[in-house]
Formats: structure tokens, C-alpha cells, sequence
């Protein structure tokens, strides 16, 4: 093999150059910038529709069964009512998705448009203004 010829191998075999792995860097950080906003969208998202389906539960699904068993006509915690369905059912299946405890009201504290029991989360932002609401509340009535 001639000494041109090698000295052409031992130069294409060298490693990537400075340019080249700041323009990876560029791509990548271009990248990143586009696409973290968007799971961090979803993952919010996600968390919403878990926590109302968890109210929903309660207030649609459970909530009947505890009330054919009770003698009573409010619950003193969600966790009596979830352990109508389920009775191995944990103190932590009562928080929504941001590790914030379910409120529920009943009887005379029923919210206008709540029927039986009304569950409610006060949102990712956790102040509990469920006279006035804001605008993260999640509850199992009023459509929102």
C-alpha cells in the first residue's frame, strides 16, 4: 500500500472533529426544545384525567354502593366509600394526581348541580376555593 493511500485511511478513521460534534449538540438541543413542552403537556394532561376519572369513581360508582350498605347519609371519608367496592382499598387511592387528599361534600353542603355526593379536587395549583372555584378544579359536577 502506497504511503498516500494509508495516510488517506489513518485520516478517515480519526474521530469526529470539534465542528462536528457541536453541530450533534445544536441538533439535539433544537430537539429537545421542540419536543420537552409538549410531554410536559401531556404528562399535565394525563395527570387531569386521571384525577377525574378517580372522582368520578367515587362520586358515580362507589358512592351508590356505600349508600345501600350505610345507615347513614353522608360518609365521614372517601376511604369508607371506596372500601364499599373495595376493601382493601388505601388511604392514598383518596389523593388526586398531585398527592393533594379528595374533598367531598354532601347533604346540606351540597353544591347547586351535585346530586348525592359531590367530590372535588382543588387542582395542580391546591388552594381549595370550591365556593368560587378556580380554574384547575376538578369536580364530579358542573360539568367540569
Amino acid at each position: 500500500m502506497s504511503r498516500t493511500v494509508a495516510r488517506v485511511v489513518r485520516n478517515a478513521q480519526r474521530g469526529l472533529t470539534l465542528l462536528e460534534i457541536m453541530i450533534v449538540i445544536a441538533i439535539l438541543g433544537i430537539l429537545v426544545a421542540v419536543i420537552a413542552p409538549k410531554v410536559m403537556d401531556a404528562l399535565g394532561e394525563s395527570k387531569v384525567e386521571t384525577t377525574r376519572i378517580r372522582i368520578n369513581r367515587f362520586a358515580n360508582e362507589w358512592y351508590p354502593r356505600w349508600q345501600m350498605k350505610a345507615e347513614k347519609a353522608c360518609p365521614d371519608s372517601l376511604l369508607e366509600v371506596g372500601r364499599a367496592a373495595d376493601s382493601t382499598m388505601k388511604e392514598s387511592e383518596t389523593m388526586d394526581a398531585w398527592k393533594q387528599p379528595l374533598k367531598f361534600m354532601c347533604g346540606d353542603q351540597l353544591p347547586q348541580g351535585a346530586k348525592g355526593l359531590a367530590v372535588y379536587s382543588v387542582g395542580e395549583n391546591g388552594k381549595d376555593e370550591h365556593d368560587v372555584g378556580t380554574s384547575d378544579d376538578i369536580r364530579s359536577w358542573g360539568g367540569k
